[in-house]
């Protein structure tokens, strides 16, 4: 028997209630045969984003280094978040930020997902982001999915055919990606950036 691939779910909602953890709990459920997907609970724990906190990431602090070995042990993450203001929800930007310079999300599969009343604009930034810190993700593991709350229900399931289709592509192109590891093709590069 085949050992399950490990997911780290990270939800950029703090709402315990949210649409956004719904999502993950639905897929949990839709996939539990094939992955076993552990939402990271920490989020609002992680304290602000500060260099000279992280001089020697051996000495990070308890809750950052945590998160680092969370990340590190999952074969992939699934990243599932609103948008606030147009923007990546502010818990969210300061989990990553606390990655950057240790590189656990280097060459580790992601799968996107920014779900809310819109989403496109939180989407491009944050998949930005994660193309820069070296993140694989290819065009199928990464969705938007404006108005979620008439696309599941708290159940959790999702209500929605092509919004369930569409996210079965998603987890199809993650799980495709965990097992052809290193030798994988097909994953989008980061873009220019702006040197003025």
């Amino acid at each position: 028997m085949s050992i399950p691939i490990k997911i780290l779910a990270i939800s950029g909602s703090t709402r315990k209630q949210s649409s956004n953890h719904l999502l993950i709990k639905a897929l949990a459920a839709l996939y539990k045969e094939r992955v076993t997907i552990d939402l990271y609970e920490g989020l609002t724990e992680l304290p602000h984003f500060n260099p000279d906190l992280d001089m020697d990431h051996r000495l990070a602090p308890a809750p950052v280094a945590d998160f680092r070995a969370k990340i590190r042990a999952a074969d992939a993450v699934l990243i599932c978040t609103p948008e606030y203001a147009i923007g990546v929800p502010g818990t969210l930007k300061n989990a990553i930020d606390w990655t950057v310079s240790s590189m656990e999300f280097s060459k580790k599969p992601v799968a996107l997902i920014t779900a809310g009343t819109s989403g496109y604009h939180a989407h491009k930034s944050l998949l930005g982001t994660l193309l820069i810190i070296e993140s694989r993700i290819s065009e199928d593991m990464q969705l938007v999915i404006p108005a979620v709350k008439t696309k599941i229900n708290n159940e959790p399931v999702i209500t929605h055919m092509e919004t369930l289709l569409r996210l079965e592509q998603l987890m199809t192109a993650l799980i495709t990606a965990v097992h052809a590891g290193e030798d994988a093709e097909g994953f989008l590069t980061p873009p220019p950036m702006n040197m003025a």
